[in-house]
């Protein structure tokens, strides 16, 4: 997972994850946009796979989504999928200035007008959607991308709760799951709803991907630990104080953490936030382990769920000792030869 930075730090950063073994790059939409920042990993290291996790929806137009997508995927040789999210309101509102009313809704109307606007790329059917909340029945020869008939793009989306993780059973190509996350969340809550959604359509659910990002953090002494455990705490603890989150911790018995992290944050006391996390809750939503017990941690504990599993930290760890490259590459490696990806 990587954000922010130049070009050259992201070209920098493609070819030491290509050459340690790391199969991709998951890139945010957070202060910066993911789209030159692929190109420019995709061309410094040609045997990656690239995705957006997430782009921010609603203040594109689905044509726009698609036409980026697909030119991506066009010169990465299919190597990309286009992970979209909804954000939250006031982000929507009053960052973008665009339309929030009824998120769910939405965006299961936008990636059908996003796959409408690929199938029509591939020749396969003229543009003609018909949706909610997008109409596009025009794309004349002259503007549309060049035909590639091997290439597609999957569509994928950030879902949490049972709505939208419907939503994405019934159309997605894959979920990108939320970091705060536990084993109990996605057996008992997000997989049968998308088996729900999947329903609706007609689908196999196992046909949905999970993108699962792990707050993994290796070292072999609690010293090499430490900074990334205290950015780990902080970080479930930033996510945990959100009240729509708060069944997290409800769900495994820890009832109230995101009352006290709500209060703290009130108070002012951010820096008590972390404290917070303890370390039985860091069981279920991190994993802290010594390097060499690490690609097996994580192979136990999401082999047959995930499609893909994003290292949260890896980069900031990378950034701060640039030698433990070759140690991510070992686990990298072995949990890609485990048979996953």
């Amino acid at each position: 997972m990587t954000g922010a930075g130049t070009w050259q730090e992201t070209a920098s950063l493609a070819r030491l994850l290509e050459a340690n073994g790391f199969s991709g790059m998951l890139f945010t939409e957070t202060s910066e946009v993911p789209w030159m920042k692929i190109a420019t990993a995709a061309t410094a290291a040609p045997e990656l796979h690239f995705c957006t996790g997430i782009a921010v929806a609603f203040p594109r137009s689905p044509m726009i989504s698609a036409a980026v997508a697909w030119e991506l995927a066009q010169n990465t040789g299919g190597r990309f999928r286009l992970g979209l999210g909804s954000q939250v309101k006031g982000h929507v509102v009053r960052r973008y200035s665009a339309e929030f009313a009824q998120p769910a809704a939405r965006l299961r109307d936008y990636v059908a007008a996003v796959q409408a606007c690929i199938r029509a790329f591939r020749r396969e059917e003229r543009l003609n959607y018909e949706g909610s909340f997008y109409k596009l029945s025009y794309l004349p020869e002259a503007w549309s991308p060049p035909k590639e008939p091997l290439v597609d793009v999957k569509v994928d989306i950030s879902a949490v709760g049972p709505v939208m993780t419907r939503v994405a059973g019934e159309l997605a190509d894959g979920i990108h799951v939320h970091p705060l996350h536990s084993m109990n969340y996605i057996e008992q809550r997000l997989l049968p709803s998308v088996a729900e959604g999947a329903a609706v359509t007609g689908r196999n659910p196992s046909s949905v991907d999970l993108i699962i990002p792990v707050f993994a953090v290796p070292g072999d002494s609690p010293e090499e630990r430490a900074s990334l455990l205290q950015r780990a705490r902080s970080q479930i603890a930033f996510y945990g104080s959100t009240p729509n989150y708060a069944f997290q911790f409800d769900d495994l018995g820890f009832e109230g953490t995101t009352a006290r992290l709500g209060a703290l944050i009130k108070e002012g006391k951010v820096d008590e936030m972390a404290a917070t996390i303890t370390d039985e809750m860091l069981d279920h939503f991190a994993v802290v382990c010594r390097w060499d017990e690490l690609a097996d941690r994580l192979i136990d504990r999401y082999s047959g769920t995930a499609a893909r599993l994003v290292m949260y930290l890896a980069e900031e760890s990378l950034r701060r000792d640039p030698s433990c490259a070759g140690k991510w590459g070992e686990v990298a490696r072995a949990v890609r030869a485990s048979g996953g990806s």
